[in-house]
């Protein structure tokens, strides 16, 4: 059974850092996409920035110049700098990943959530 277990969530003042990171654990093939979502209360879900297995990324035009993702393929591992944190930022960060099996397949993968709150 493969799962996402995320970290570096917490409390942060605004215009303060935090980097979330996220692995991915058990039997894996290989991981193509993976991601960070965030949730804030009373909203959608939304993408916040995705990264290829090539490394390509995209950034939501929200936290663009802020916040930048990377990825650690060797580790099966997403990293989410969050940099100049306002409190808009504040909402459960999602790691999201997909999973591909040996017959080709893609399975979605989400981790638990982890909460950021940004306070002025």
């Amino acid at each position: 059974q493969v799962q996402l277990v995320e970290s570096g969530g917490g409390l942060v003042q605004s215009g303060g850092s935090l980097r979330l990171s996220c692995a991915a654990s058990g039997t894996i093939f290989s991981i193509d996409g993976m991601g960070w979502y965030r949730q804030a209360p009373g909203k959608e879900r939304e993408a916040v920035a995705t990264i290829g297995s090539s490394g390509r990324a995209n950034v939501a035009d929200s936290v663009k110049g802020r916040f930048t993702i990377s990825r650690d393929n060797d580790k099966y591992t997403v990293y989410l700098q969050m940099n100049s944190l306002k409190p808009e930022d504040t909402a459960v960060y999602y790691c999201h990943a997909d999973r591909v099996d040996t017959f080709g397949r893609v399975l979605e993968l989400w981790g638990q959530g982890t909460p950021v709150t940004v306070f002025s």
